[in-house]
């Protein structure tokens, strides 16, 4: 510490948070929140200003409010200048992005690498830094290797590693109340920081895991594996109760009553998507292969696979419906995030879907609550409307593919003279069945008679 520098016995902890979008935010707004004066690091102009002004750079239910209230406060601010926070912050989090590389399955840790070129060379002060963003099991060593080899102050900066449980829609909550913390840590001395500036949590009573930087490391990338696991799972038994007869809704309310298997993430549709799950997935895979572990590789790529045939699934159901011919046809597509409560339209089942009909010649019309700039970008060629009944005006099929409640308060009746013909797929299964039925729909749901 400089000369007249508080320590941090002497004064509350300060914190930088590095990368600012969706995990950053989260995490620079949440940091705030537990009381700490929080810098956020972010070198990209647009999301800088917005964030300044304390608005999130993406839709997330109860962000923007937490942003305003922390940089109208003065705790929480946000800057291009590493200088500002090299040895102003104690603790330093990296909360950057590892999508999937363009020519592999494996982690793109560009990001990850230039913070460490862009912080390392300004470290003249102990610090911990701690890793939050989602990576290969061994990358912790190889980052704290680079910081101790290129940082001046060497091996006085400690590195750790805090995987996020985040859960686009939910991360405000998430962020502030865990359902459980991971530490993987080297030192007494980390931990204990850890711990306070997890304090808030933690006296709420959120579990915490200590352990070793690897199995931090393999935490995220475990769960995010069997939570897909668990989806093609449910997905493979839905192509089962349509060969049979049988509920999928029921079958997996019946699974869901065993406390070993639990009805959370039980719920059949046209599959994963986001920005994480599935380039989490393939990374894991990319990464067992490195390490030789095949077997792995076997279950995890059957995963993939049924994941993408879901998707294939509702294209065919489309095909059956609409009968022989394509051209001439309008499709509506009621969705098109990857999910409710998001705007995140990446590798999102409802666009993925669109796309592969238009290719074969429909007239597809997309209407999503939030998603639909993100979704203009992603498929420029998709026709666009301002709201569920415009895209429903002349359509030969209707594709319920995203889970938004208010498709679920859609009046059939009201839709009904609207359409040319009054079919539609609920590939979320959460449209009321009867309810469409009628109002003289036919009602079609993969997995359900």
């Amino acid at each position: 510490m400089t000369e007249g520098t508080p320590t941090t016995s002497e004064r509350p902890l300060r914190i930088s948070v590095i990368g600012t979008n969706y995990l950053g935010a989260n995490t620079a707004a949440g940091m705030a929140e537990f009381g700490f004066d929080v810098i956020g690091v972010e070198i990209d102009e647009h999301r800088l200003k917005l964030l300044n002004d304390g608005k999130a750079p993406l839709y997330e239910p109860g962000l923007d409010p937490l942003l305003k209230q922390h940089t109208d406060s003065g705790r929480l601010r946000f800057t291009d200048d590493y200088r500002q926070v090299a040895d102003w912050a104690d603790v330093h989090f990296i909360c950057v992005g590892t999508p999937q590389q363009e020519s592999s399955d494996a982690a793109d840790l560009a990001q990850i690498n230039s913070v460490v070129d862009m912080l390392a060379p300004l470290l003249t002060q102990p610090c911990l830094v701690v890793g939050r963003s989602t990576v290969p099991v061994g990358t912790s060593k190889l980052v704290e290797k680079r910081f101790h080899t290129e940082a001046p102050a060497g091996e006085s900066i400690e590195i750790a590693w805090q995987p996020e449980f985040l859960r686009e829609a939910h991360g405000v909550d998430d962020t502030l109340h865990p359902d459980r913390l991971v530490f993987g840590v080297q030192s007494e001395a980390a931990e204990a920081t850890l711990r306070q500036v997890f304090a808030s949590p933690i006296d709420e009573g959120s579990p915490v895991v200590i352990c070793n930087l690897p199995t931090a490391e393999l935490v995220k990338g475990g769960a995010n594996a069997f939570l897909a696991t668990k989806i093609s799972f449910i997905n493979a038994l839905a192509e089962m109760c349509d060969a049979t007869g049988a509920d999928v809704t029921l079958l997996a309310d019946a699974l869901g009553h065993d406390k070993r298997i639990g009805r959370g993430m039980l719920n059949a549709g046209p599959g994963y998507g986001g920005g994480c799950l599935p380039k989490d997935l393939r990374a894991f895979m990319a990464r067992a292969g490195e390490l030789g572990v095949e077997e792995v590789i076997t279950l995890l790529r059957e995963v993939d696979d049924i994941n993408q045939h879901r998707r294939a699934r509702v294209v065919n159901v489309t095909h059956e419906l609409l009968g022989a011919e394509w051209v001439g046809r309008n499709v509506t597509v009621l969705g098109a995030a990857f999910k409710a409560g998001t705007d995140d339209v990446r590798d999102s089942p409802a666009l993925d879907v669109a796309g592969r009909i238009q290719l074969h010649g429909a007239t597809v019309t997309v209407f999503d609550p939030e998603a639909m700039e993100n979704a203009r970008r992603v498929r420029p060629t998709l026709r666009y409307a301002s709201s569920a009944a415009e895209a429903c005006e002349g359509a030969h099929l209707v594709l319920h593919l995203t889970e938004w409640p208010e498709f679920r308060e859609l009046d059939p009746a009201a839709l009904r003279g609207a359409v040319t013909n009054p079919v539609i797929v609920d590939a979320r299964l959460s449209l009321d069945a009867q309810k469409w039925r009628d109002a003289g729909w036919i009602y079609r749901a993969p997995g359900r008679p």
